[in-house]
């Protein structure tokens, strides 16, 4: 198979908004302000990134800024109350910054950003320098591609590799990011291997077949884009 995932470099936004160890509260929170985002990294010499400084981060100091936490509280909220009480970047900033690569795949990102439960990555090169960010938003992008590209990918990545004619005739389909894969193959154990590539195409929604063997009755499936196999329903 020949296709390339997308990758990391083909969604990221290359003009991002940083700040060194040393800028202040205000100063992060206008810029927060100014640029309309959430989090920014936090850079220290030539631009390495060193941590990242999110509105989460600068919540303690309004939340504390007027109670006096009794011992418990000051011992289950000691990060949050150590955040209260920081003036700059540095001390703020969450780190070491979790990043991805330009060539990292979406997949990849996808899961850094799913397991850590946050919004963006800053994307760095091998010296940690940084390159662009990465949002849940721009990890989205795949699913509007165009119905045909898809197509011609599950044709290409999916169908010639698996169902090679003249042996076999299957027609490709995509609707609205669904891909429908219809006519005869020469042995309908392969749909569960031809649903998990074909799902792994990016854009993809929802894979169904309406397949059989030659000389056999037309055997039909649906397969969520997220599921772990097929089942055949004659």
């Amino acid at each position: 198979m020949h296709g390339t995932p997308h990758i990391v470099s083909d969604v990221m936004t290359h003009t991002v908004t940083a700040v060194g160890r040393e800028a202040g509260f205000k100063e992060v929170v206008r810029t927060m302000q100014d640029w309309k985002v959430s989090a920014l990294p936090v850079l220290e010499g030539e631009g390495r990134v060193v941590g990242v400084v999110s509105e989460a981060d600068l919540l303690p100091k309004e939340e504390f800024r007027d109670s006096d936490p009794d011992r418990y509280t000051q011992l289950r909220r000691l990060p949050d109350l150590t955040k209260a009480g920081a003036v700059t970047a540095g001390e703020l900033m969450t780190a070491p910054a979790l990043t991805t690569h330009p060539n990292a795949t979406l997949a990849q990102a996808a899961r850094t950003m799913a397991r850590a439960k946050i919004k963006r990555l800053p994307v760095v090169n091998d010296l940690g320098m940084l390159e662009g960010i990465v949002s849940r938003a721009d990890l989205l992008k795949v699913f509007l591609r165009d119905d045909e590209e898809i197509a011609e990918d599950v044709r290409r990545e999916v169908v010639s590799y698996l169902f090679p004619t003249p042996a076999s005739s299957v027609r490709t389909e995509v609707r609205d990011g669904v891909v429908k894969l219809g006519g005869y193959i020469r042995d309908t154990s392969l749909v569960p291997v031809a649903a998990r590539l074909a799902r792994a195409v990016e854009g993809v929604v929802d894979v169904e077949f309406e397949l059989a063997e030659h000389g056999g009755y037309p055997e039909s499936t649906t397969v969520a884009a997220g599921g772990a196999g097929s089942a055949l329903q004659r």
